[in-house]
């Protein structure tokens, strides 16, 4: 097994891809909008993953969070609300946006489930900061490092109950960043007193089962280095400051704020201390630049695979999506219109 989790180009497996999965045992794999079209044919692509992997638990991944991110979208999937709606609820009853947040992540691991996805990229624990990038913006929790906590930990609890897999990020914190990383490198200036707010809700969701990294330089802990590729970020602030001892895998390796060849990027966020790194694009030769610059997956990575996807081991919805929706939306109905 590789120590990556890989995109792909469609909405199904095409003969090369199948050839390049089988010889190259990626730890997992991430969908997009360009791999889903319906029900049956989402959940024949997880089978066929699932069957060539050889696991059954093999990590199939997604980014549904709600809102503007969402890779399964209406008329065939149900919208969820952004991140945002449940900070507004918080300001009004904090108790019942935590509920809301649980049976809302509940019911996106159900219908993820449902066509055969076990991890969701998600909670956002970002700490909105005011005038920063709208990258991360109405996707946010919130404002207040504990309330963001509270309900990421809500997020976390949800999913797991529903059965996929919950990912925390952008860990150290993306909320104060003036760039989108996805376009360019953001630098955040903050003092290290000053990131203490970022770091908050990490530390206290330090046992999430895996956790992403922002491609982000924080100058205060490494100025040369985003924190995907620094040794000192991972390991005196996500592994030390933070306590984090998850899977954790690097944020996209497409993304503009990262420099140098493929095979370069992925060597150097293995090198730095993730576990695993990300691709995502499904783009053929990026791939093979990506594989061809990793070994085989280390042995504590490998255990903190299993030991996150051993956490939804025989989870079974106690509820349908439409039923956990409707509680949700009940309880949100105090929101004003």
């Amino acid at each position: 097994m590789t120590p990556l989790f890989l995109g792909l180009a469609g909405t199904e497996l095409s003969e090369a891809e199948r050839a390049f999965f089988g010889s190259v045992d990626p730890a997992g794999f991430i969908l997009f909008k360009r791999n889903v079209a319906d029900r049956t044919q989402l959940r024949a692509l997880t089978d066929a993953l699932r069957a060539l992997s050889g696991r059954a638990d093999v990590p199939i991944l997604i980014d549904q969070e709600g809102g503007r991110v969402a890779r399964m979208q209406p008329p065939e999937w149900p919208a969820f609300p952004k991140g945002e709606l449940f900070d507004r609820l918080y300001d009004i009853a904090a108790v019942t946006a935590i509920e809301a947040a649980r049976h809302n992540a509940a019911a996106i691991a159900t219908m993820l489930g449902e066509v055969g996805i076990n991890v969701d990229c998600l909670p956002l624990l970002d700490v909105r900061q005011p005038g920063a990038h709208d990258i991360i913006g109405d996707r946010a929790l919130g404002s207040e490092p504990l309330r963001v906590a509270a309900m990421g930990r809500a997020v976390i609890e949800g999913l797991r109950s529903g059965g996929a897999v919950g990912v925390v990020k952008h860990v150290p914190g993306h909320g104060r960043a003036m760039a989108d990383s996805h376009v360019e490198l953001p630098v955040v200036t903050a003092d290290a007193e000053a990131l203490e707010t970022d770091l908050a809700p990490f530390i206290r969701l330090a046992d999430a089962p895996m956790a992403m990294t922002a491609h982000v330089v924080y100058p205060a802990w490494d100025a040369e280095q985003c924190a995907s590729l620094s040794a000192k970020v991972i390991g005196d602030i996500i592994r030390g400051r933070i306590g984090f001892d998850g899977l954790l895998m690097s944020d996209d390796l497409g993304m503009h704020a990262l420099s140098g060849g493929f095979g370069e990027r992925a060597a150097g966020v293995l090198a730095a201390g993730c576990d695993v790194a990300l691709h995502c694009s499904g783009d053929m030769a990026e791939m093979e630049a990506v594989a061809g610059a990793v070994g085989p997956i280390g042995g504590q990575a490998k255990q903190r695979l299993d030991r996150a996807m051993a956490t939804v081991a025989g989870a079974r919805p106690a509820a349908t999506v439409a039923e956990l929706m409707a509680e949700r939306d009940a309880l949100m109905a105090v929101l004003p219109a």
